[in-house]
């Protein structure tokens, strides 16, 4: 049975008892309040907790950062009361702060929390996988309630935009185990929104904080439910237990006559690639891994796996950012990736796949179990790679089983932030960072990349920084550890009873924060 079929049929007898679930218990003709949103999610949190991670790009809706970003993706104060002084070398960021926040709990916001909340994180002693974010900060320093100072160790050109992390209480964070302690489920924020309850794999709920600094929400009642299968996502929307859900794009067209409900489409710097491990003997030859760039057919995957909804990917970067380097895009030519691998001395066996000094060029590519995107990326994937005479063994799991796979098996991955092309590629091409965690998966090592990557990154000069990307993509192009396959617009329905819902330009992430609901606090109840 192939792996579409075990995903197919484990779907539909969950979807199917869904249903009888559904149907015994809603009543989807029966319209919900207007103040009460319920809304779809693929994945949720690991924690709640900003000192671990939660919230890094903004938007965590329990809680701000000093900065926001506006719809066209701007930054906006939050906490701050104004964007940032910065000092001419760059390396000073003074930020004011806004006067009379509490935290949910009525306690007040003060510089001391920023303190507190940057200092925890950059701590080796605190869990917080995104750490090397922050690598730049000398120092963070309160001076009164009100203003509070950072210091750089070189000028970081996109630092500001680390700001948009959210801040915590350090008189209820601060007196518990940073790691442990309940205020990784139980948070509490400055947000338009306090966490009522969290039921892992099943939902996360929400109610309007009345005390939000910025007005309390028209929508008193927010929940996010997690449903991890893409089919069963769809399936609850249209049975009325969901008001909305991001779904795949295949799935979201299955609503377009459906006049009750809107589809929201969001731009995106979310990509699709496949590791190429260096550690394993077949994804560590340059020679693979050049032929397998181009043996991709990049837009019949736009056009047929992602009903065009998105672009084809040669890198971390867009094709439409200004980021991106023209005459970088690799052309679909298997003919060529059958020469490269020709001259290289892999050469066709009787069936079909290829071989080198008693290697066969062969090795598995895993994905996500449930994701429908990767499952669909992976399949076309090793489909290509065949004709180029590379067999692909797709596999199912989840992150436990996949992770410590990572250092020899490739891997289906995802990333993409529209903040800053430093966001992207400092952690997944950097060498130093190889293994780390989920940064640079594929141990990547070029030193040409890794140079120009610390001269995007602190130079403050923007034509500067445009080059040293430009260096990197076509570094890329020419030795690619990765094989970045689309850019994936995300798709979403949602129920059209409100005033406000839209989308930004989105990342990979995306969630609790992002699609329509993003703005949630801000919607208001259509008038019929």
């Amino acid at each position: 049975m192939t792996a579409r079929t075990v995903r197919g049929a484990a779907g539909a007898a969950l979807t199917a008892a869904l249903i009888t679930a559904v149907t015994a218990c809603s009543n989807p003709s029966a319209p919900a309040p207007a103040d009460t949103a319920v809304v779809g999610i693929a994945t949720e949190p690991e924690t709640l907790s900003p000192l671990l991670g939660y919230g890094k790009d903004g938007n965590s809706k329990v809680f701000d950062g000093l900065l926001t970003h506006d719809a066209d993706m701007k930054l906006r104060p939050a906490l701050a009361e104004a964007l940032p002084e910065v000092s001419a070398d760059g390396r000073t960021y003074t930020y004011s702060l806004r006067r009379g926040v509490e935290f949910s709990d009525g306690e007040p916001f003060s510089a001391k929390d920023v303190e507190f909340t940057y200092r925890t994180i950059l701590d080796p002693k605190t869990n917080n996988p995104s750490r090397t974010e922050l690598d730049a900060i000398e120092s963070v320093t309160a001076q009164g309630a009100d203003r509070v100072v950072f210091t750089l160790k070189y000028p970081y050109a996109p630092f500001a935009e680390r700001t948009v992390l959210p801040i915590a209480p350090e008189h209820i964070a601060g007196r518990q185990d940073v790691n442990t302690g309940e205020f990784t489920t139980r948070p509490v924020g400055t947000g338009p929104y306090v966490l009522t309850g969290w039921s892992r794999g099943e939902k996360l709920s929400f109610k309007a904080n009345p005390g939000y600094w910025g007005g309390e929400p028209a929508v008193k009642n927010l929940t996010m439910a997690v449903v991890k299968d893409d089919d069963v996502r769809a399936t609850r929307l249209r049975s009325g237990e969901l008001d909305g859900a991001v779904l795949p794009p295949d799935l979201a067209r299955g609503f377009e006559k459906d006049r009750a409900r809107r589809i929201h489409t969001a731009r995106t710097f979310d990509y699709r690639n496949v590791t190429l491990p260096t550690h394993h003997q077949v994804t560590g030859d340059v020679a693979v891994r050049r032929a397998l760039d181009l043996a991709v057919d990049r837009k019949a995957m736009v056009d047929t796996l992602l009903d065009g909804a998105g672009r084809a990917a040669y890198g971390p970067v867009p094709t439409d950012s200004p980021w991106f380097a023209p005459g970088t895009e690799r052309p679909y030519d298997p003919d060529r990736a059958r020469r490269i691998l020709d001259e290289a001395g892999w050469k066709t066996g009787e069936d079909g796949i290829r071989a080198k000094d008693g290697v066969r060029a062969s090795f598995p590519l895993w994905y996500t179990s449930g994701d429908k995107i990767r499952q669909d990326h992976a399949l076309a994937f090793a489909s290509d790679a065949k004709k180029a005479g590379i067999e692909v063994r797709t596999e199912a799991g989840t992150w436990e089983v996949i992770e410590p796979r990572m250092k020899t098996d490739a891997v289906l991955a995802g990333g993409g932030s529209p903040a800053d092309p430093d966001f992207d590629q400092y952690q997944l091409l950097t060498s130093s960072l190889a293994g780390d965690g989920f940064n640079n998966m594929a141990r990547y090592d070029n030193p040409a990349v890794d140079r120009a990557v610390a001269d995007g990154r602190t130079s403050g000069d923007p034509a500067a920084r445009k080059a040293a990307y430009d260096t990197v993509q076509r570094e890329l192009a020419r030795d690619p550890g990765y094989v970045f396959l689309t850019h994936i617009d995300h798709v979403y329905v949602l129920g059209d009873r409100w005033e406000g819902p839209s989308t930004q330009v989105e990342p990979h992430d995306h969630g609790l924060g992002s699609g329509p609901w993003w703005n949630v606090e801000t919607w208001k109840p259509k008038q019929r």
